[in-house]
């Protein structure tokens, strides 16, 4: 009787291990960027990532025997989706990632879930799913955006943090955007849907990292080089097999509470790693996002806790 039960909590015990490990990962990539755009620029960096994540996810396609559409509207959606998922936001962020600390990086990037609402507001798109908690969770957001960028930016308009600060919450816009764009693919595997975005960014990205960056000209540093093949290989490809087996295990809602995590391991990393300092508006405006995100994505159920 007692088998199954504890054969249950094992598979659960994995699979949060792995929740744990995929946040672990995914926060980690912040201070990876940071020591990666100190000598390869934003474009390059995101031209080797998505390529070397295209090729992998390919492959394990293939492995598993999917094929890849033939229909020329899929792909063309895919190129959308590659846009917004990974092109864009990949660049935004290592080129922002040139300006504020690595910790302030992930947890202004934890905020697609308020967008995801104000896109909801705006258009309509599933406004019905809009509660009272989750309208006090994007003011909250909100306000921590503007205590950071406003103590640290708004003084001066034209600085690099504050412009830098702008293109990592556009990231966050962007994979907000993709998320709700990507309910498209709902009858394509998980494996195929995010092969095809990954090629499609690895074919629009390539190119511009040639033509405006010149990659054959650089002389990135040691670190730099094993820093985008970590980001590559473990923050990109592997972390997605990772994440597609958590959505099928644990849900996409129980997947997702991993953002908060990451969220923190970013800020830790930073400071460990990186020696990154933040003063108390910074942090304030941090815990405020955070909560605000949780309050976005986590139902609670108020009423039962009033009545224990």
């Amino acid at each position: 009787m007692h088998l199954p039960t504890t054969k249950m909590n094992s598979r659960l015990g994995i699979e949060i291990g792995l929740l744990v490990l995929l946040s672990l990962i995914w926060g980690s990539s912040f201070t990876w960027i940071k020591v990666a755009v100190t000598t390869i620029p934003p474009l390059t960096i995101t031209a080797i990532r998505v390529s070397v994540a295209a090729v992998f996810l390919a492959a394990l396609a293939r492995w598993r025997g999917y094929a890849l559409p033939r229909d020329h509207v899929v792909w063309r959606e895919f190129f959308v989706q590659g846009l917004l998922q990974s092109a864009l936001p990949f660049t935004l962020l290592g080129w922002g990632s040139k300006y504020i600390p690595s910790g302030l990086t992930g947890v202004l990037n934890a905020t697609p879930p308020m967008f995801v609402l104000l896109i909801a507001f705006v258009t309509g798109y599933g406004a019905q799913h809009v509660t009272g908690q989750k309208i006090v969770g994007v003011c909250l957001g909100l306000l921590g955006v503007v205590v950071i960028i406003g103590t640290q930016s708004l003084g001066d308009i034209q600085t690099s943090a504050g412009w830098a600060q702008a293109a990592v919450l556009g990231a966050s816009l962007c994979y907000a955007l993709a998320s709700i764009l990507g309910r498209r693919f709902a009858k394509l595997p998980a494996i195929v849907t995010a092969t095809g975005a990954m090629t499609t960014a690895a074919i629009m990205i390539v190119p511009a990292a040639i033509v405006i960056e010149r990659p054959w000209t650089l002389m990135p540093s040691t670190d730099a080089i094993a820093a985008v093949m970590v980001l590559a290989v473990i923050c990109t490809a592997l972390a997605m097999v990772i994440y597609f087996r958590l959505v099928q295990t644990l849900g996409p809602l129980g997947t997702t509470s991993g953002g908060y995590l990451r969220a923190g391991f970013a800020v830790a990393l930073g400071i460990i790693f990186l020696d990154e300092n933040f003063d108390t508006s910074t942090l304030i405006g941090m815990t405020l996002i955070a909560v605000g995100v949780v309050a976005v994505t986590v139902p609670i159920a108020w009423p039962s806790l009033l009545r224990s």
